[in-house]
């Protein structure tokens, strides 16, 4: 397998990263949305912050990455009866690529053909749903997904939880994962359904400086003349990151929301007209995971200053008096609310 590219060697897309970062202390967020550029490092960060990702604790031979510690609402079938066994090891945090051509058994599962031809057994064979139970699940053009895959992942994605009924077998296991998405907009857009799903939206651009463009080109020619000594250059800073994460989600649920922090986050909502309020609650979740990342323990003005462009760009309604896009809109209201 191919060494990825160090996260901490990534020049630029700062919002990219700490949008990666804060789904990874708290998975509540819901997921991460990559929109830009074609060449911009989208799938080259995605890849990165997998590899440095803190090992998990799993239930031994569990095929759905249960955790031994969970309980039985969140456990699969075969744990919560007790067909397992009890001991546990260590692996890394699972990343699945769903590919765009996948099938829908291979997404959901499906009848195991093998066991029920060479052992005459009604078995059931996990998909990418199952495998990415606890981790990551990535796709690259989302905006080219099938409808029938996407209104499977809407389903899973709202329930936390895959159920299978089909040729005479009834499955459910739990499949909470983050989801994080790709793309080019030339190349179409998200159905509406799908975008809300996403907690936190990014927009990369082809930087324009020249300083900039000239780092990056000479960080990726010397990845690419001599990978294994580049990963080494950068293991430290990697490692540091991996501790930053693991620390963050440990203190995670020690960070304090004030209720200023929390009207703050109402009031911007409502000059943006968001529909519904999972807007305040991907602003209140994502700016805590930032201030956990911080070492900070309570959520400030400022982190809310942070994240909110990515947590409500993709909520917003389009107005057709309004020629600005959506993140200068966001950028607008921040000022006007915050530095009143």
């Amino acid at each position: 397998m191919p060494l990825p590219f160090p996260f901490s060697a990534i020049v630029g897309q700062e919002e990219m990263k700490r949008a990666l970062l804060i789904a990874a202390v708290d998975q509540t967020v819901g997921g991460v949305l990559v929109f830009g550029d074609r060449g911009t490092g989208k799938s080259t960060a995605i890849r990165a912050l997998a590899a440095l990702m803190p090992k998990m604790a799993v239930v031994a031979d569990c095929p759905y990455n249960c955790d031994p510690v969970a309980d039985r609402p969140g456990l699969c079938t075969l744990c919560a009866d007790g067909m397992t066994p009890t001991k546990s090891r260590q692996q890394p945090m699972p990343v699945v690529d769903l590919p765009l051509g996948a099938t829908e058994d291979r997404v959901i599962g499906a009848l195991d053909l093998e066991r029920a031809l060479t052992q005459g057994e009604k078995a059931f064979e996990p998909g990418l749903l199952a495998k990415a139970h606890r981790g990551f699940l990535y796709i690259d053009e989302v905006n080219l997904l099938e409808d029938h895959l996407v209104d499977a992942l809407l389903d899973v994605a709202a329930s936390g939880e895959n159920v299978v009924e089909r040729e005479g077998l009834s499955v459910r296991h739990p499949a909470r994962f983050v989801l994080v998405g790709s793309g080019n907009p030339e190349e179409g857009e998200l159905r509406p359904q799908l975008l809300d799903r996403f907690g936190l939206s990014v927009e990369v651009r082809t930087p324009h400086d020249l300083e900039t463009r000239v780092e990056i080109v000479r960080q990726r020619d010397a990845f690419e003349r001599d990978r294994e000594a580049f990963v080494r250059q950068w293991q430290r800073k990697d490692g540091a990151v991996r501790r930053r994460i693991t620390k963050a989600r440990d203190g995670l649920d020690a960070v304090e929301v004030p209720s200023d922090v929390i009207e703050l986050a109402a009031q911007l909502c409502m000059r943006l007209g968001t529909d519904g309020l999972r807007g305040e609650l991907t602003l209140i979740r994502a700016a805590r995971a930032l201030a956990s990342l911080d070492g900070r323990p309570a959520v400030s003005a400022e982190q809310l200053r942070l994240v909110a462009a990515s947590a409500l760009r993709h909520r917003l309604r389009r107005d057709p008096l309004d020629e600005a896009g959506s993140s200068a809109r966001v950028e607008r209201a921040v000022a006007e609310l915050f530095d009143a």
